[in-house]
């Protein structure tokens, strides 16, 4: 929902395990990378149908809520996913658009999560996870030394999980600040999208990153970040990093 432009994924080539089926899932804007126990491109398709509908429907109905780069206010009536993407929003001061592909990261997940004990969907650099098995995540963050050298371990007893990506640097998400990648664990798929567009708006040196980290601890709901600016890192919380020769990632 962010842009129409098309952005070459080329972190889905690092992926280096075998025991799983990928497939993608391409519907306007939402451009998906599964990877599952078994192929479910049918029942993928039909969900992300099924979650973009009422959410373009709302756009149309609603068009502040595409543009606003603040908290959007809506009402009961609302579809599901649109509250969940407010409420997450709201929670860090960021505009709606900040969490949809998050929000459908996770909506498509966790419709998947009962036909595979393993789902993993990937969609823009927000990442949802239900493991059976310690997997990695490798980390892009652009120019960075870091980039292509560092991984992420999750256990499967952290998952389901959200892992979201914002760089002020990479791709085409709008950010404010300079950071080469900020990333938020969090069991809210569309929360850990959306603190990491806040925190990234905060990051325009290197000496920002203390104090990102400090006002990111102060999220209820997340449970750990990474932010990486040039040749410095800052890391809060559950999170624990590997060289990425030390393991196979997604």
């Amino acid at each position: 929902m962010k842009s129409n432009a098309y952005q070459p994924r080329t972190y889905r080539h690092w992926i280096k395990d075998k025991d799983l089926v990928s497939f993608q899932i391409v519907v306007k804007e939402t451009d998906l990378y599964i990877r599952a126990c078994r192929n479910l491109r049918a029942k993928a398709l039909k969900s992300v149908l099924k979650h973009r509908a009422p959410l373009e429907q709302y756009i149309k109905e609603h068009p502040f809520f595409l543009t606003t780069l603040e908290p959007y206010d809506v009402d009961e009536t609302a579809p599901q996913i649109v509250k969940e993407i407010a409420q997450a929003t709201r929670m860090v001061g960021v505009g709606p658009m900040a969490a949809v592909a998050g929000a459908i990261a996770e909506a498509v997940g966790k419709d998947l999560v009962p036909f595979s004990p393993e789902i993993i969907v990937e969609n823009g650099g927000d990442i949802f996870l239900k493991l059976s098995r310690t997997r990695y995540v490798g980390i892009y963050a652009g120019n960075s030394p870091f980039t292509g050298k560092i991984t992420l371990e999750i256990k499967p007893e952290e998952t389901p999980l959200g892992i979201c990506t914002s760089s002020g640097t990479v791709g085409h998400s709008l950010s404010f600040g300079t950071a080469d990648a900020v990333i938020v664990l969090s069991p809210s798929t569309s929360l850990a999208d959306a603190a990491a567009t806040a925190i990234g708006n905060q990051v325009k040196d290197t000496n920002d990153i203390p104090k990102a980290i400090d006002w990111a601890q102060k999220i209820d709901g997340l449970s750990g970040v990474v932010i990486i600016k040039d040749d410095k890192i800052g890391l809060w919380g559950k999170i624990k990093l590997l060289p990425l020769e030390s393991a196979n990632t997604f």
